[in-house]
Parts: structure tokens; sequence; C-alpha cells
């Protein structure tokens, strides 16, 4: 399908999906998410890893606010939009394949909840958080509630949301919103340079761990630990991890030390 917002690259097993509406600091229309919940609905054969990245100096500036005003929607019509949203947002932390994002400039509002739906989230220095709803008048409806809150505690979302307060990309590493900063114009290769990392690992892992620990969380202790079991039994007992368990064993891997990833 013909991606209008959208640029899609296949690199071996890593896909990068491209936000392409610079001129309007990406900011997304419903066409624009429809295009997003399409690729991440039906990737692009042999993806392994998706990196998300943005053309131009900003990430993603949240909601259409233009075409939100054009439209007029009635409170129907934007729950039904809100619920596009949702699914579309589902579908990028669920699907079972892990999402590095390239984040720079304005990652604000449905920016923001886009990006925290991202599993590892690479920013670079003139990146810069923010859930203006407050002052525009409106509320988050992407998801942010569930995500971004869960990341930055409720309370603190409540105070970016009233008092249109900003994070820089420091601030935003010390609160969990990007887990590495890296110099600006560096993102997209350092993404893609963890994506490549990621994605030789084993599909079943990548699957477990993308789509089991956030549920996880949700559940109490008691059913946290069996379905961690379940997860675990699921992938320990996988015949493809019996070689790489053997090349551990005979000291053919790479060890880990720190600074090294």
């Amino acid at each position: 399908m013909k991606q209008q917002y959208l640029t899609i690259e296949t690199e071996g097993a890593v896909t990068v999906v491209t936000l392409a509406r610079e001129d309007r600091r990406n900011a997304i229309s419903e066409d624009m998410l429809m295009e997003i919940e399409n690729v991440f609905r039906a990737p692009p054969r042999g993806t392994r890893c998706f990196v998300l990245s943005a053309r131009g100096a900003h990430f993603c500036a949240g909601l259409d606010l233009r075409e939100h005003y054009e439209k007029d929607r009635s409170p129907v019509e934007f729950m039904t939009m809100c619920q596009a949203w949702h699914r579309t947002f589902d579908l990028i932390q669920f699907s079972g394949i892990p999402v590095v994002a390239a984040l720079k400039g304005a990652v604000v509002g449905g920016g923001l909840e886009l990006a925290a739906a991202a599993h590892v989230r690479v920013a670079e220095e003139s990146a810069f958080f923010a859930l203006p709803e407050g002052q525009r008048g409106i509320f988050t409806g992407g998801g942010a509630t569930v995500r971004v809150a869960r990341i930055i505690t409720p309370a603190r979302m409540i105070d970016m949301m009233l008092s249109a307060r900003t994070y820089d990309a420091r601030r935003g590493l010390d609160l969990g919103l990007c887990h590495e900063v890296v110099g600006d114009g560096q993102a997209l290769a350092r993404a893609k340079m963890l994506a490549a990392q990621v994605a030789s690992n084993p599909p079943t892992t990548n699957f477990a761990i993308v789509t089991g620990i956030s549920r996880i969380n949700d559940m109490s202790t008691t059913d946290g630990l069996f379905a961690e079991g379940l997860l675990a039994a699921a992938v320990q007992t996988n015949p493809d991890i019996r070689e790489r368990l053997e090349a551990f064993f005979s000291k053919k891997t790479e060890r880990l030390e720190p600074g090294t990833r």
C-alpha cells in the first residue's frame, strides 16, 4: 500500500518507519494514523525489529489540532478516534516485534504517547518532552494516562499537563521517558545499531519480552509469577535456544562487560 505520510525501508531484519509530515512537525492526522496502523498490523516480511524515526527537526508534535478543529467532531466521533489511537499504539507495543524509537525535537502530546509505545527510546540532545493539553484546553486521548503515567508516575503527569512543564532530553532520561541520550543527528544511527542487535535475538525471546512484561505488570503478584513461569517455559524449552546455550557453554559468545552495549 502506498504511504503518503510515512516512508518504509527494510534493511535486513530491521524495518525503518519514518514519519514524513515534517511541514506539520509530524503531527498525526487520521490518515497518518491509519498508515501507522497498517504497517504495524502487517509488517514487511522478515521484520524482526522496527526503528521508528521522523523527518525534519521534530519527532512528533502530537494530534493534528488543525484537523481536529476543522472536523469539529462529536463526542462519539472523538471517542472512536481515541480508540483508533489506542488500537494503533497497542499494535506497536504488543505485536511481538520490538520497536526502537529515534527521538529529536518535539516529543509532545500524542508524539509522547507514540514514543511511549516503543520499547527502546534513543533521544538526541534536541529532544524535549511535554504534555501541553491543559494549556490547549484538551485532554490526552492516545494512551498517555496509561503509558506515560506509568513511566513518570501519575502525579508528575498531572503536573506536566497542568503547568505545561517541558523536560529536556537529560531530564527525560532521568525520568525514563528515554533510555539513552546521544548527540544531535545521531539518534537514527544509534537506533539502527540497537535494532540490529535486538533483531539478532531469538524471535521467541523478543516476543516474550515485549508482549509479556507490560502485561505482567498489570497483574496481581500471584498471577504475574504464574504468567512469568509460563513464558519462561515456552522460551527456555524452545529447541532454537539450545544452540545459543551451547555457544555460551563453549565460550563462543561475547562476554558482557560494563559499558559495552
